[in-house]
């Protein structure tokens, strides 16, 4: 048995609704993971299933035991508050119990390690007065005891909704936050761009852990928490706070993949819907009904269930949730409107939302359905969230780096921070659709593609696929503060490799126009490649025609601030209200809305 870490979780976890040391061990041979990323479409993982004792490895009995007797001996609990979990990957297990102090709690884990790498010593069998023991108890005992950081229900006065998910929920806070600002409620928003309070940027960085959280919560002058809440603080420190009012999932896919030891597609949602499983009882959670691995975990909570679903024909979860009695938001003849019992409330037509782009932002339809649920579950009026939804703007100051437009010139630029299969999936579809209304004819689209290190090979191939067989031109940039340990030229060979894939099976399918890997450019940096491609789309004449994008996606992730500072250089005019994006895609005052 070999121990991979003794971690102590700060708040709610994967493993339990509280503070809890999680130990984790290896038993057996090495092995990497493999297997299928979706293997069984809809099912909930329960990653925090309590493994019966008949069921444990021999030495993971062993340390579980010694946790239980270390507890018992120290007074910190009882030893029945010990579970054992089955790890993600393959050999691996977890011994988890609530803590209170930090350093005695982990002096514990410690020393329960020690004693169960001893065969001969049994936790069941070795007296109290053993001298292992009393050391061990001694030294627990002797430890400091500063307690978790987690706020409790009884310290918290404001109101909580936490998102999560893949794509989306930094769009979905943002509008949340602005629908209850609109309302007049001074609001408190953490996002991975910063620490916003009453519309203000407050502290700037990634604040989607617990921190942000504890941020916001401790504040005097907020009424309401809006709070992004990411995977990454779930697993390595636990949710800040002890419950929430609502919860909102807007989705899961392929993304932080073999990172914390999760694999796969049900193992990133039972991370991500720790959220879900915190909300109280009188509380709403907010589920995508159209993604079927967060539609799963309506049978894991306890709050009440509103589901959200962009198409025309809502899927049978959704009907037979509304057949109930349950809360559903949906699109009805180009509306947005909630659903209840038998009664049909409008809240505002896709036409009004800016963020939509006039509807052609889909994923952004979505994300407004997402938001209405969540703001209405905060209290939030029909009327509040339909004047909250038409002020919001995709401009780069109200939602930076979140599908902003540009023109320049006959040329429209997108910025937005795609960073997976799906986000980018999204990005070419508006710039499929802005391509495709040019001017009543179609113009060619390029994309700028990167990503960070962290990704597994597989969804970096996928992102090169996806680019080559959806735009007409490629361009690879590289960020080298999100390398993350991974060799640049390994990063930069996986996207070649992908983009050959999707050129492949663009010539396999007869189409015109396949990539040539070879030709794709390679820039240093997401300005230097942004600039090289205006450079290149320009021309004396500025027609657009092939060889000229007219079109240009960036997935912006580290420059932002710098390629807005180009645009602006370069006289780009900000696209961000429907009638701006009227004036380059003219095709959309008659398009029909599907829904």
């Amino acid at each position: 048995m070999r121990l991979v870490e003794i971690r102590l979780l700060e708040g709610p976890n994967l493993y339990r609704l509280e503070p809890a040391v999680k130990v984790e061990v290896a038993v057996g041979a090495e092995e990497s993971w493999q297997g299928e990323r979706d293997a069984a479409e809809g099912v909930a993982t329960r990653l925090w299933a309590v493994v019966p004792p008949s069921r444990r490895p021999a030495e993971v009995a062993r340390l579980a035991g010694w946790c239980g007797r270390l507890r018992e001996e120290a007074g910190k609990g009882p030893s029945a508050e010990v579970h054992v979990h089955r790890g993600a990957d393959p050999g691996h297990w977890i011994v988890s119990f609530p803590w209170r102090g930090a350093e005695r709690a982990r002096t514990l884990a410690e020393a329960a390690w020690q004693l169960a790498g001893e065969e001969r010593l049994d936790s069941d069998d070795v007296p109290s007065g053993h001298p292992d023991v009393v050391a061990a108890t001694w030294r627990i005992s002797g430890a400091t005891a500063h307690g978790p950081t987690m706020i409790r229900d009884a310290e918290r006065r404001i109101p909580v909704v936490s998102i999560s998910g893949t794509n989306g929920k930094t769009t979905v806070t943002r509008m949340i936050a602005h629908v209850l600002g609109r309302a007049g409620q001074r609001v408190g928003m953490t996002t991975s761009d910063g620490i916003v309070v009453d519309g203000r940027m407050v502290e700037p960085g990634d604040w989607t852990g617990p921190g942000g959280a504890t941020a916001i919560l401790g504040r005097g002058d907020v009424d309401v928490a809006v709070l992004e809440t990411a995977r990454g603080g779930i697993l390595l420190r636990g949710v800040g706070y002890q419950s929430n009012e609502a919860s909102v999932l807007t989705n899961v896919s392929s993304d932080h993949l073999d990172l914390q030891g999760i694999h796969t597609l049900q193992e990133l949602t039972a991370a991500k819907a720790t959220i879900c499983r915190i909300t109280k009882p009188d509380g709403w959670v907010v589920l995508n009904a159209d993604d079927p691995h967060v539609a799963a975990v309506a049978g894991l909570v306890h709050g009440r269930v509103a589901l959200f679903s962009l198409e025309s024909e809502p899927p049978p979860v959704l009907r037979a949730h509304l057949e109930r009695g349950g809360r559903a938001c949906v699109v009805q003849n180009g509306i947005l409107v909630e659903v209840e019992a038998r009664e049909t409330r409008p809240v505002v037509s896709i036409d009004e939302i800016p963020a939509t782009l006039g509807g052609l932002a889909r994923h952004n339809v979505a994300n407004a359905l997402a938001a209405v649920a969540g703001a209405r579950a905060m209290g939030a009026t029909i009327g509040q969230v339909a004047d909250g939804l038409r002020d919001f703007t995709p401009s780069a100051d109200r939602s930076p780096g979140r599908l902003n437009v540009f023109r320049h010139g006959s040329r429209v630029v997108i910025v937005d921070f795609a960073h997976n299969e799906a986000g980018l999936e999204a990005l070419l579809d508006v710039a499929d659709g802005i391509a495709a209304g040019g001017a009543a004819r179609t113009w060619p689209v390029t994309i700028i593609v990167g990503t960070a290190g962290d990704r597994p090979d597989d969804t970096i191939r996928g992102i090169g696929r996806i680019a080559a067989r959806r735009a007409q031109r490629v361009v690879i940039k590289e960020t080298p503060s999100y390398l993350r340990g991974r060799d640049p030229r390994e990063l930069i060979a996986l996207l070649r490799a992908g983009i050959a894939e999707g050129a492949a099976e663009v010539a396999a399918a007869g189409r015109p126009g396949a990539i040539d890997p070879a030709a794709v450019p390679l820039h240093g940096t997401e300005v230097a490649a942004l600039r090289a491609e205006l450079t290149l789309a320009a021309g004396p004449d500025g027609d657009g025609r092939p060889g000229r994008p007219a079109v240009i996606a960036l997935m912006c992730h580290a420059e932002r601030d710098d390629v807005f500072r180009l645009l602006a250089d370069l006289g780009a005019r900000p696209v961000d209200t429907p009638t701006d994006l009227r004036s380059i895609v003219p095709r959309l005052v008659s398009r029909p809305h599907r829904g």
